[in-house]
């Protein structure tokens, strides 16, 4: 009998991970964890339909096993609320999601001692191709990662997507694609974004939340079969580009 081929593997820096945003049940969290989410993600944002305290927030981070990260996102908040909620909340990421100008950021995390990302507001339509994402990322070279989400009205995407054929084609920062994504589109964005930056990951919230009578979505209701498929269109895309490394990725 001839010995087995060894399978082709995602070099782990090329493994997009994944984040399920806006959670406030303890069920959908373990959804979640189940489905091999890297972070989930808890909204302290006040005016949104899926905020949670930071109180609530430690609760549900609680359910947490290692290696899944709690991410606490905040809008133009004050830098000792977002001190006091990270300390709820041991090992969270702090996601800046409103005006937050590079040294406002650095300071409401404790001058870098807590990891966080900045989210960029891409417009929708043409608009995304003058929005500059390269000098964007150099002003807010300290984050982790730059988030890049829909512009519209008020704060967060909207569910909204972007064009993402008219980012730059290439970016020196980690990327986290936002905005708009669901299980049938997600694979796509990642095959059009991952080879425009080091390593890039993934952040949904609407496209796997639970859908009401009239068949929109119940806003902080996730829906744990969406999850599962949301994760594996993250997989099939990965696995595609695992295929084409060699011509598709830049060299990191």
């Amino acid at each position: 009998m001839s010995s087995p081929q060894p399978q082709t593997r995602l070099p782990s820096i090329h493994r997009t991970r994944i984040k399920i945003c806006g959670l406030t049940r303890e069920q959908d969290v373990d959804a979640a964890v189940a489905a091999g989410a890297d972070a989930v993600g808890f909204v302290l944002y006040a005016p949104s339909p899926r905020a949670v305290t930071p109180q609530r927030a430690a609760e549900l981070a609680r359910r947490l096993p290692p290696f899944v990260t709690p991410v606490l996102l905040v809008v133009n908040e004050i830098a000792t609320n977002v001190i006091a909620a990270c300390a709820q909340v041991p090992g969270a990421i702090v996601q800046f999601h409103g005006d937050e100008t590079p040294d406002e950021c650095w300071a409401a995390t404790g001058g870098g001692a807590r990891p966080y990302l900045r989210a960029a507001r891409i417009p929708l339509g043409d608009g995304a191709a003058r929005f500059d994402l390269v000098e964007y990322a150099q002003q807010h070279s300290r984050a982790q990662a730059i988030l890049l989400d829909a512009h519209v009205e008020g704060y967060g995407g909207g569910g909204k997507a972007f064009n993402w054929s008219l980012l730059p084609p290439s970016v020196g920062s980690h990327l986290v694609l936002s905005g708009g994504l669901t299980p049938a589109n997600v694979t796509d964005g990642i095959l059009q974004v991952r080879p425009r930056c080091p390593t890039l990951a993934v952040d949904v919230s609407s496209g796997v939340e639970a859908e009401g009578p009239d068949g929109r979505p119940v806003k902080g209701v996730k829906d744990a079969e969406k999850i599962y498929r949301f994760v594996a269109a993250v997989r099939a895309a990965d696995a595609q580009l695992a295929k084409n490394i060699h011509v598709d990725l830049p060299a990191t």
